[in-house]
């Protein structure tokens, strides 16, 4: 194990609270459950629920039928750490099991319903799976008893923060901020720079925003496998996990994979662009628009067209025009009776 971690709010992984673990396998890399005889069967009597884990295979018995097969530790391990709390009395049953940041490491990720008994119930499977493939596997009932008297101590407390917005991307965040403070929200409004590596290593610090503003979808503060365009998608886009239902995701043009995501979060989006390249396609569905002309910021929609100001040369023009956009966005929902905790200019 290299590192055991509890993400309690909304994260890349899942919408829930999940353990991550990170595990460097060594040998295990190619030594399957089908190459050492009795894993599969050990496996079994230590923890016969997991004949109701369907696994990939869409069944009862699907697990277990991956065991016999051979599939390795660390899915494994996933597998085990869930039964574990299964049998503990908490009904949970989201796992993830992907490659690490480098060759011969895993990330394993298990949904849990109590803090103390996820990061435990993921430990002790560690555990089990190693002396079940060194074949010395007991019983686990004292495992078991262990998570239920962890069960019964107080948990961490689940994040109910409401913040104003959310920023995130590779960026300027900083001076996204700055700028929103500039065109008049108060310095105290909650205005959440949110850096990707955060987000991929904590999950968001807040549970819910009334608009997100997504600078782009290239992280670069995250490991390469992150960067890749489909995983840094899915990262940034945690941000519109957490949009209050109709709230507004505020996304570069041509993002239409972040924007589809957005939308399939029931949100409304909102698309900028720094030059007056905006397709028709992120105009189609977007519910306000914000571009660049003749060194002017346009603002379009909400059955409006404004004048932002003209683009100045001290500040990046993505913050400048993203913020721009974002203020816009936040008086139509005032204008719609959205909570007015900060007045809006």
């Amino acid at each position: 194990m290299t590192a055991l971690q509890s993400l309690r709010a909304t994260n890349f992984w899942s919408l829930r609270p999940v353990t991550r673990m990170d595990l460097a396998v060594g040998a295990f890399e190619d030594i399957s459950s089908a190459q050492v005889p009795g894993v599969p069967e050990s496996l079994r009597a230590a923890l016969p629920g997991l004949y109701e884990h369907r696994c990939s295979i869409g069944e009862r018995g699907g697990f277990l039928s991956r065991l016999r097969r051979g599939t390795y530790a660390p899915h494994i391990i996933e597998h085990v750490a869930l039964e574990l709390q299964t049998m503990a009395g908490h009904d949970v049953g989201y796992g993830r099991t992907r490659g690490g940041d480098v060759p011969g490491e895993y990330t394993v990720i298990v949904e849990h319903m109590h803090t103390g008994v996820g990061l435990r119930a993921a430990a002790l499977a560690l555990e089990i799976v190693q002396r079940a493939f060194g074949r010395t596997l007991d019983p686990v009932e004292h495992a078991v008893a262990e998570l239920r008297a962890l069960a019964d101590t107080p948990d961490v407390p689940a994040v109910y923060q409401h913040v104003l917005c959310g920023i995130t991307g590779g960026g300027p965040r900083q001076e996204t901020r700055s700028e929103m403070v500039r065109l008049g929200l108060p310095a105290s409004a909650l205005i959440v720079d949110v850096a990707p590596s955060y987000v991929l290593q904590a999950g968001l610090p807040y549970s819910r925003s009334e608009i997100a503003v997504i600078l782009d979808a290239e992280p670069a503060d995250v490991p390469p496998r992150y960067q890749d365009p489909e995983r840094a998608r899915r990262l940034v886009g945690v941000l519109c996990d957490a949009v209050w239902r109709n709230g507004i995701a505020v996304i570069p043009a041509k993002e239409w994979e972040v924007q589809d995501y957005a939308r399939e979060q029931g949100c409304r989006v909102a698309v900028f662009a720094t030059d007056d390249d905006v397709t028709s396609r992120d105009t189609k569905v977007a519910r306000a628009v914000a571009l660049v002309s003749s060194g002017r910021i346009l603002l379009e929609g909400f059955d409006a067209t404004e004048d932002g100001g003209t683009l100045r040369a001290d500040t990046p023009a993505t913050a400048q025009v993203a913020a721009a956009l974002a203020l816009y966005s936040l008086r139509e929902l005032r204008s719609e009776g959205a909570p007015a905790n900060v007045s809006i200019p």
